[in-house]
């Protein structure tokens, strides 16, 4: 451990927890990320309520969160410009939790997630997020965008009538007629604006623009429009300490295990991907451990202050990056302006209508999305576009964990099987020694093409002395090493002797430690190792 900790230390990149870019402080970039945090944050207000609706908790329960979240990442997190706060895809979790235990188990839980999340950042467990391919990464994109999308409709239902349904807030009736169609002009008028306003000044963030003129309009003429107070108010206090009022038990424990687990890798696998699409569009990479931990920090913490705790926010991380946000100062004036809006600004906030921050959100939808993809779907390999097509319809339909898991297994098999169809061998008759025959292998040797490996040969009517040659082939697994131990037995079996010749090092490691190499050799330029299989003894010697 000491030395994972100390591996962690050296790998911190530094260089990302600065607060302003390389090009130096400057008044106009202060103003950007000011503007970029205010927008963020205004945004993030229906998004905190919605999802805290969803886990059925208070809505302060998902404003603290998103405050708290917010604001531990943007200082520690592995990405500057990228947002946190509470999340659908952790509150459809938390939902079940909170109606068969309570909201105090729920406050246990994301301490424990924050716990495990810290303990997946030390032991550098984010590195593995490069394992995803990028056809689930597109896949990933699109879905998150559709449900970015569909999570606005809720927006469209009449306020005020939506009900518990034990799974969160559900229901209510759709708007119709004039308040539908006004909803639908704010909207569209919101998106024209975002669209114009870079087209005619760079001094105030797009997004920002939109919420602000369509504000002024619908409070100027005082529109009868669904505004964010409908939802729910946003008055508090600030958060206060508060210990999860649930028993020290190993009941406890079992109870909030699994879902401390689920929504770890959750939030783990929503961050590091949402982490990977900033890096992509602001030209970053690395932080991936960092992110775990930050991510683990805030989540600890959050539970401690009476927060749903969270992860990060592909929409406000796009808002941020698109708005002009690459810094840490535009994460931590969304945080601190969200807390300024619960504090004294909620009278204000409450009156925002639902339309602009809809028409925002439609925007962020519109820029997620992978338009590319649908006119690479013909161009790329079949399973690709299959793998594409899969995840996103499983990020819908279930959550984002469950696709980018099995976008992972989809694409994996298929790499194996692929894998394993290359396997072949061309024969000769070998110059070093007479009468033998030369089976040259390509292709690597493991699970997948053992069988394949198998079939190669000729035992019946091969003569005395078989060479396999593995100069183009790699042996890669325990399935690979019993696949030649067979073969030799059949050999041994019809009175032919069997030769190794060409293997890697790594394949003589592998062999060496499986305990079937016994005489090292030197003897082979290229791969300095060159063995025999002695039929008689089933051990490998130098050759």
């Amino acid at each position: 451990m000491r030395a994972t900790l100390h591996n962690f230390a050296k790998n911190l990149d530094v260089t990302d927890l600065r607060w302003m870019p390389d090009d130096g402080f400057s008044i106009g970039r202060l103003r950007i990320e000011l503007l970029s945090g205010l927008t963020v944050a205004l945004a993030l207000v229906p998004e905190a309520v919605a999802f805290a609706f969803v886990a059925g908790v208070h809505p302060l329960v998902g404003l603290y969160a998103a405050f708290l979240v917010g604001l531990i990442t943007a200082l520690i997190g592995g990405r500057p410009g990228m947002i946190s706060g509470a999340t659908g895809a952790l509150a459809v979790v938390m939902v079940a939790l909170v109606a068969q235990h309570g909201v105090e188990y729920l406050f246990a839980t994301v301490v424990l997630m924050g716990l495990l999340q810290i303990f997946a950042g030390v032991m550098q467990w984010g590195k593995f997020i490069r394992l995803v391919p990028h056809p689930v990464m597109l896949g990933f994109v699109n879905g998150l965008a559709i449900v970015i999308f569909l999570a606005q409709m809720s927006q469209f239902k009449v306020p005020g009538t939506m009900v518990d349904t034990g799974h969160g807030m559900g229901g209510g009736e759709w708007l119709s007629g004039q308040p539908l169609y006004m909803m639908l002009a704010l909207v569209a008028a919101t998106m024209a604006i975002i669209w114009i306003t870079p087209r005619v000044t760079r001094l105030i963030p797009a997004p920002l623009a939109g919420i602000g003129i369509i504000a002024a309009l619908v409070i100027g003429f005082g529109l009868d429009v669904p505004r964010v107070g409908d939802l729910a108010s946003i008055q508090g206090g600030l958060p206060e300490f508060h210990i999860p009022m649930v028993p020290l038990t190993w009941e406890t424990f079992e109870i909030i295990l699994p879902y401390a687990v689920i929504l770890a890798a959750i939030g783990l696998i929503e961050s590091l991907l949402t982490l990977n699409l900033v890096g992509d569009l602001t030209g970053k990479r690395g932080g991936a451990s960092q992110e775990c931990i930050a991510q683990g920090v805030a989540n600890t913490v959050t539970g401690f202050f009476g927060g749903m705790g969270g992860c990060a926010m592909i929409g406000q991380s796009m808002i941020n990056v698109k708005s002009g946000g690459r810094t840490r100062v535009a994460g931590i004036a969304a945080a601190v302006f969200l807390l300024l809006f619960i504090l004294v600004g909620s009278s204000v906030i409450e009156l925002i209508p639902l339309a602009a921050l809809v028409g925002v959100m439609f925007m962020v939808v519109i820029g997620t999305f992978a338009w590319n993809s649908l006119t690479i779907l013909r161009k790329v390999p079949l399973m690709d576009a299959f793998v594409i097509l899969l995840v996103t319809v499983v990020t819908v339909m279930e959550d984002l964990a469950v696709a980018v898991v099995v976008g992972v297994i989809v694409s994996a098999l298929a790499y194996a099987w692929n894998n394993a169809r290359r396997i072949h061998a061309s024969t000769r008759d070998s110059a070093t020694e007479q009468g033998a025959k030369v089976y040259e292998i390509h292709g690597p040797l493991f699970f997948g093409s053992s069988d394949g490996f198998a079939e190669l040969f000729d035992v019946e009517n091969d003569p005395d002395v078989v060479i396999v040659d593995f100069a183009d082939s790699r042996v890669v697994d325990q399935s690979a090493l019993q696949a030649i131990e067979a073969m030799a037995a059949k050999y041994e079996a019809a009175g032919k002797r069997l030769q190794l010749r060409h293997l890697s090092r790594d394949c003589h490691r592998l062999l060496t430690k499986a305990g079937h190499l016994m005489v090292d050799s030197d003897d082979d330029p290229d791969y300095e190792l060159a063995v025999d299989y002695d039929v008689r003894t089933g051990v490998l010697g130098g050759h």
